[in-house]
């Protein structure tokens, strides 16, 4: 098979090894990395409520930083189902390939 990008060392494919078992360690980093990713966007939005309601409390909160935080957790949401969908895109593809 010839080198379709030129610059890029060839590939020898007959010595690569796919190993595809679960890591031996309790979660996977990737695992991690989702969950903690996760979390922060729970950690935004909850800070979003809290000045909303100090907002709709009265307690001096200003409605500029309160809308800032609610465009912030919008912002962080939508990035994280970005991600979730194509989580979801290449699982759906890696389900698709015959072996």
């Amino acid at each position: 098979m010839s080198n379709l990008v030129p610059g890029t060392p060839q590939i020898d494919w007959g010595n690569v090894q796919l190993d595809v078992r679960q890591p031996s360690g309790n979660r996977s980093e990737f695992f991690s990395a989702l969950e903690g990713a996760m979390d922060k966007v729970q950690e935004v939005q909850s800070g979003a409520d809290q000045q909303v309601a100090n907002l709709l409390q009265g307690n001096g909160q200003d409605l500029h930083s309160a809308m800032m935080a609610v465009e912030k957790a919008d912002l962080t949401f939508q990035l994280m189902m970005q991600v979730r969908n194509k989580i979801v895109q290449a699982y759906q593809t890696i389900s698709q390939m015959q072996f």
